[in-house]
């Protein structure tokens, strides 16, 4: 992984990682351990799944420059669904506190999106590769057209 797209992957997972422990902490008093569980569950599935589609996208900016709006759209889509399947699916558990959970998952989800955004507008990526000297420049023939 080049070291832009590591550097915004810590950048992004490290505060959402940091808020999950707040999360985590506040669901506790509130919810109990239950609550802790869920927030903590949460926490995990945010980084795991949006680690895993930040990664996706910068391979698709590499080999598929064309397709990379369309896939970054189509993958926040994926992302939201899934995240929605989850809170659907774990609506009724008793393992852990369903509301910490989801509410632990948007806020998380946001904090990432947030953090992501931030990453990206700091970092100094071109736009434009610049030529370099080994590339081969227009050779002088002599005649005038």
């Amino acid at each position: 992984m080049p070291s832009n797209d590591a550097r915004t992957l810590l950048q992004a997972a490290v505060p959402t990682a940091a808020a999950g422990a707040v999360a985590v902490a506040v669901s506790a008093g509130v919810a109990g351990g239950k609550g802790a569980l869920g927030a903590l569950v949460a926490t995990a599935v945010v980084i795991l799944f949006m680690g895993i589609g930040l990664i996706v996208l910068q391979r698709t900016a590499r080999s598929l420059p064309h397709l990379f709006q369309a896939m970054g759209l189509m993958l926040y889509t994926a992302q939201l669904l899934l995240m929605f399947i989850f809170v659907a699916a774990f609506k009724n558990t008793t393992l852990f506190n369903p509301k910490a959970f989801a509410i632990t998952l948007v806020a998380m989800t946001l904090v990432w999106i947030g953090a992501q955004t931030r990453a990206h507008m700091k970092a100094k990526i071109l736009y434009v590769e610049p030529e370099s000297d080994k590339a081969e420049k227009p050779k002088n023939t002599g005649t005038k057209s």
